[in-house]
């Protein structure tokens, strides 16, 4: 029971976190490489750092298969940034 409350403080912290910080600048990003620019280091350390969270979330998803959904999306739109990001970069 107490592994069930503390995983649903930390699923709302995450997840707090993700909307009000990491998706708005990921969607930035997202902008940005679809008008055809390349990341900056900024940028690539904050995906970095993302990628490097996600390891330490994987448990978690597992253990609460409800959230897949959601990280299953937010996985997609990290691989698209960074798929346009390559392209952009490869023909600059």
């Amino acid at each position: 029971m107490a592994e069930s409350s503390e995983d649903t403080g930390v699923i709302l912290a995450l997840m707090k976190r993700f909307n009000e910080q990491r998706l708005p600048r990921v969607l930035e990003l997202k902008k940005r490489v679809g008008q055809g620019e390349c990341l900056t280091e900024p940028d690539i350390a904050f995906l970095e750092e993302i990628f490097r969270d996600a390891n330490h979330v994987i448990p978690l998803i597992d253990r609460h298969p409800e959230l897949q959904p959601i990280a299953t999306r937010a996985v997609s739109l990290y691989k698209e940034i960074t798929e346009k990001a390559l392209e952009n970069e490869q023909g600059s």
